[in-house]
């Protein structure tokens, strides 16, 4: 397993480019769960050493970002509330870290804070990845919707860059431990999705 995760991160480090952060950050910001912590960092971290530009690497992932929560929102917006709350109900929703009770949650976080939700809910892990379904199933006014998001995907991104760009500055006690922190990171996301599965499986078997 550890050299599957190794293998992961060096093929994901030696291909980091504006094109692999937007498309990892569609992902991110879509049904399907993968952290933004691990994109947008490690990109800024190379902007850092003259790769690629930081600012450039703010927008393809604040572009990937808004680019995903359309995908959300389309969707949900299309398909129906009954349609989405039965395919996070389903095999494929829980394979996807999805249940009725997280689309639930982003739903009643969206209705009390109304529109600005999209906005304020890009800076709340628990909330940023579903934000986009309530939106959708609401039909909130398209172009206010894009405003939001990429206003709050934006805000994330300078941050997680920040984090990525100063930690270039550490480098010399960084570097000798780099591909361990690479490794641990991916293997934390990896227990996470099998805790969150198994947790998953159980809520349903309860219920």
């Amino acid at each position: 397993m550890m050299e599957l995760i190794h293998t992961v991160v060096d093929w994901y480090m030696a291909n980091l480019s504006y094109l692999t952060v937007f498309l990892l950050m569609v992902v991110e910001s879509s049904f399907i769960p993968f952290p933004s912590e691990v994109v947008i960092p490690f990109a800024a971290y190379k902007a850092a050493q003259g790769e690629m530009n930081v600012f450039g690497v703010v927008i393809a992932g604040t572009l990937g970002a808004l680019s995903g929560a359309l995908i959300n929102y389309y969707l949900s917006k299309y398909l129906g509330r009954p349609i989405v709350y039965r395919l996070a109900g389903s095999k494929v929703g829980r394979l996807l870290l999805l249940s009725e009770k997280k689309v639930e949650h982003a739903e009643d976080y969206f209705n009390r804070n109304g529109n600005t939700s999209t906005f304020i809910g890009r800076l709340v892990p628990a909330v940023r990845q579903l934000i986009s379904i309530p939106a959708g199933l609401a039909r909130m006014n398209i172009r206010s919707f894009i405003i939001y998001t990429t206003a709050g995907a934006a805000i994330w991104n300078i941050i997680l860059a920040l984090t990525g760009y100063f930690a270039y500055e550490m480098k010399d006690r960084i570097l000798p431990y780099l591909d361990d922190i690479l490794i641990a990171i991916g293997a934390g996301f990896i227990i996470y999705l099998i805790v969150k599965a198994l947790k998953n499986r159980k809520n349903k078997q309860i219920t």
